[in-house]
């Protein structure tokens, strides 16, 4: 065809088709050229904003081939203002009658991406809201396009012969004349086009500088990409936004993934729509089910928008707790949209329809999937068949694809598709085989990343485990519910390790309780005796058998152990604590398998029947079988920083400490473990402290701390902080030691409450013996109130006696005897003893400020034989800390200003003659 291209000098195409109001609502008939009745060259607004001033509209400020920003003269994405009495171009965009919420970042991206490219498809799973983000951002570019906006819906169409014809319906050319000319050329025109719609569509669109809407194409997407590729060959200034759940395929194609909206836009949308639905309605009702809503239904609009129609009925708290039947809740949409569009099961109907069988069988499979796979676990799970249809249902949005940050993608499901997948998967009656296959590749993955936490791989392997964590999880669940305590022993063995480093104690007593469950326990009397397993439960899958599936039930039991601090109560009973004597007695020292974890917790067993004796007797005995054992250089480290722990608690061992934790702290870093690094630095700060060298033990405890952030070890980090915090307020860094308790204490990230304690206690020490009691009673109250196992022995000893000294500090003598004699009590237990050898010599000076202050001095010569016996009770070489200083002189000052000095002499030497037991009938 010839002739100027419409736009340009006035002359040259027109088209006249439908009404004559020009405006294209309602059926989305054919308009004049610029919706108004005039020619679209006169005043013709430029892709730039600008008027367009000569031939083809390249008068100032006009864009020479489409959308802003590209071609000569391009002015960016400032297309969408008009100027002033600019007449409205064309179209046939109808009036939305709903608000539009958020997107305002989307829009900005897809006016910059249709300035960058002719064709932009906006790709999104169904009710993601691509039609309606479509032509809001249409409508912003509307004066950008002077031919018009022309929104073609290609949803009722079925037949993918139609797809030309639909868009030509749409543009409003059905019927094109060439005005002015004679019958002979029209005669020419008519035959050279056949009644091609094809043709008749690049004819009309020719050179026009207008912009298609083609919305809904994943149904017909082959036609409808052939369609487009050929009008934008033919129709240079022609560009197209299109919507669809997969690519058009088209060369030159931008993608603008929609994203579900994030929660604080779906609440806004659920607020917006759910007072249309029931006027006065609030978010504020219920914020907490109302943000449960947007996210379980992935933030996507359609989703949030058929939950807000039930509002009409139900509450948010009812419509969240109904969520795991969804379809059949969500069913009330508008009535005048495509039937598709009117439930929640419609939308992934539609979606589900459009797939080969392939495609259904690997979107059923990866419904087992929890939090997204891999590509390995997706084939292990879904077949050979998976690499091919994973692509094709991420181009369908029925998986959402990203990167992993491992280098690899991720693949997963919103949780709606997940839901209708794993219908469908139940109507095949092959749920069990699929979840069989993902209960062992998951189970292999744990069992094989175990090793790797133990070395210079371990943040990998942490990471790795984080991420597949739901999986595992999933895993977990299977094996219980399938009662496979064999699948249940190798994934709880597997991970323990992880949640220790993790501090997840309460998930792991969880988990292993049920898995404990599935077997006979191991540690019922009679005690059968365990033979030496010199290799991991782990290193081998399932099955086990013989010794080493006596060793794996064995661990299980004593993983549960290492949790007991999340459930103290329960060891508190006579068949608990019959069945901690059954464990001492079932290994003995120097077993391998003592020597790893779990079967090192064996430890704490003997520890906690009160078998103080033996303990370093065992921890001698695991060193020297790790040093004859080959392969067993990470074993040593762990029992080397266990002893060293152990020698630190008394100040005549801190040098045999700091060797041990010397030596840990070499292998650790030899083999490239930061956990392993960070606890031997630690288990060496407190050998320092114990004998006063707190510099020493501070710079140990930020270098520990600095490798528990690498880690991410947040409990971890918080522990290390109130060793740090208590250090520096020893080694004179007052101010700052203060402020790093009160950091531990305020953590908000659910990982302070074991730090919590020690923090607390040295913050309220701190703060009475500054003066500031009321804050100290606070801090002690506080940590009451909050440790959910204050009341049990050890720590409650260490509770009281603070509570004494606080007592004490504020002159309330009779209420600090009180407290002392409950601490004393306490601290005469073997565990306590064992933990702190020093406790019970200050808790008799503790006292001692009691005896002297209360009833006028009148028992003070009992408290100066207290004072002499607890000093004679210290462990040689004792360091004493401030706190503990200020204890033994204010004991002292009272006791000498009630007594004299010679009297108070007499009465300290009788004391230091009194065994503790005597002393501590005295008060």
């Amino acid at each position: 065809m010839s002739g100027d291209p419409a736009g340009a000098s006035g002359r040259g195409v027109g088209e006249r088709s439908g009404g004559r109001d020009g405006r294209g609502r309602g059926s989305g008939a054919g308009v004049p050229s610029d919706g108004y009745g005039r020619n679209s060259g006169e005043g013709a607004v430029g892709w730039s904003g600008a008027v367009g001033g000569g031939p083809d509209g390249a008068g100032a400020g006009a864009v020479v081939g489409g959308l802003p920003g590209r071609g000569a003269g391009a002015q960016g994405t400032a297309a969408a203002a008009p100027a002033v009495d600019a007449p409205r171009p064309p179209g046939n965009l109808r009036a939305r009658l709903t608000s539009f919420v958020g997107r305002e970042g989307d829009i900005e991206a897809i006016r910059g991406d249709l300035a960058a490219a002719r064709l932009v498809t906006l790709l999104g799973p169904g009710g993601a809201g691509k039609t309606r983000l479509s032509q809001e951002a249409a409508e912003t570019v509307r004066y950008a396009a002077p031919d018009g906006v022309w929104l073609a819906e290609l949803a009722p169409v079925d037949d993918p012969d139609a797809v030309p014809e639909a868009v030509l319906t749409a543009v409003g050319a059905r019927e094109t004349v060439l005005y002015g000319a004679g019958a002979e050329a029209m005669r020419a025109a008519g035959a050279e086009r056949h009644d091609d719609p094809v043709e008749r569509l690049a004819e009309h669109c020719g050179r026009r500088r207008m912009l298609i809407v083609l919305d809904n194409c994943e149904h017909v997407v082959e036609a409808a990409a052939r369609l487009v590729e050929e009008l934008l060959e033919r129709c240079p200034e022609l560009t197209v936004l299109a919507t669809s759940r997969e690519p058009l395929g088209v060369p030159g194609e931008l993608l603008r993934p929609v994203e579900p909206l994030p929660e604080p836009v779906a609440l806004r949308l659920l607020a917006d729509r759910g007072a249309a639905a029931r006027p006065g309605f609030r978010v504020g009702e219920d914020p907490e089910a109302c943000a449960e809503i947007c996210r379980r239904l992935d933030g996507l609009p359609l989703a949030v928008e058929l939950a807000a129609a039930r509002l009409r009925m139900l509450t948010p708290r009812q419509i969240a707790d109904r969520l795991d039947d969804r379809f059949r809740l969500l069913t009330s949409g508008s009535r005048t949209v495509l039937p598709r569009q009117q439930t929640l099961r419609a939308v992934v109907d539609w979606s589900w329809d459009l797939l080969d069988e392939e495609e259904r069988e690997v979107l059923r499979r990866l419904s087992v999937f929890a939090g997204g796979c891999d590509l390995a676990a997706a084939e292990a799970v879904c077949g050979p068949a998976a690499l091919e249809a994973l692509g094709s249902l991420v181009d369908k949005s029925l998986v959402v694809a990203a990167p992993s940050g491992d280098g690899g993608m991720r693949y997963r499901l919103l949780e709606t598709v997940a839901e209708y997948a794993g219908e469908r998967l139940d109507e095949t009656g092959r749920r069990p085989e699929t979840e069989r296959a993902h209960l062992t590749y998951y189970r292999e993955l744990a069992r094989t990343t175990d090793p790797l936490l133990r070395g210079p791989g371990q943040l990998a392997a942490i990471e790795l485990l984080e991420r597949e964590y739901e999986n595992l999880r999933t895993a977990l669940r299977h094996a219980v519910a399938e009662r496979d305590e064999q699948e249940g022993l190798c994934l709880i063995l597997s991970l323990a390790w992880y949640w220790q480093m993790r501090d997840a104690r309460i998930e792991a007593r969880n988990w292993c309780v049920e898995v404990m469950a599935l077997g006979p326990d191991p540690f019922t009397a009679p005690a059968r005796r365990a033979e030496p397993v010199w290799q991991r439960c782990t290193d081998v899958p399932p099955p086990l058998s013989g010794e080493l599936l006596a060793e794996a039930r064995r661990g299980v039991h004593l993983a549960h152990l290492a949790c007991m601090d999340t459930e103290l109560e329960a060891w508190e009973s006579p068949q608990a604590k019959e069945k901690l004597r059954t464990i001492t007695e079932v290994y003995r020292p120097g077993l391998p398998q003592n020597c790893r974890t779990p079967g090192i917790l064996w430890f704490y067993a003997v520890m906690l029947t009160g078998s103080v004796d033996r303990l370093p007797g065992i921890l001698d005995a695991s060193v020297d079988t790790c040093r004859a054992t080959p392969g067993m250089e990470w074993e040593l480290a762990a029992t080397l920083q266990m002893r060293a722990n152990l020698l630190a608690n008394r100040s005549d061992w801190a040098g045999d400490a700091q060797r041990d934790a010397g030596e840990s702290l070499e292998i650790y870093r030899r083999i490239g473990d930061l956990w392993g690094t960070a606890e031997a630095l630690s288990a060496r700060g407190e050998a320092h402290e114990r004998i006063g060298e707190y510099a020493a033990a501070a710079a140990d405890y930020e270098a520990a701390m600095e490798r528990a952030e690498r880690l991410g070890a947040r409990a971890q980090m918080a522990v290390l902080g109130a060793r740090l915090g208590s250090a520096l307020l020893e080694a004179g860094e007052t101010e700052r030691g203060e402020q790093l308790l009160r950091e531990v204490i305020e953590r908000k990230d659910g990982s302070g409450n074991e730090a919590m304690p020690a923090a607390r206690m040295f913050l309220a020490g701190r703060l009475a013996m500054t003066g500031r009691i009321q804050e100290a009673r606070e801090q002690l109250r506080l940590l009451r109130e909050e440790f959910r196992i204050a009341h049990f022995i050890v720590f409650d000893a260490f509770i009281l006696g603070s509570e004494a000294f606080v007592e004490a500090a504020d002159g309330h003598y009779e209420q600090s005897l009180d407290k002392a004699r409950q601490a004393l009590q306490r601290a005469g237990d073997p565990l306590s003893e064992a933990i702190a050898p020093h406790m019970r010599p200050l808790y008799l000076a503790l006292a001692a400020i009691g005896l002297a202050g209360a009833n006028g001095g009148s028992r003070a010569r009992d408290a100066a034989r207290c004072i002499g016996t607890a000093q004679t009770l210290l462990p040689a070489g004792h360091v004493a800390t401030s706190l503990e200083c200020e204890v033994y002189a204010l004991a002292e000052r009272l006791a000498r200003a009630s007594l004299g000095d010679e009297a108070y002499e007499s009465a300290h030497a009788e004391g230091g003659g009194l065994s503790a037991e005597e002393a501590a009938a005295l008060v």
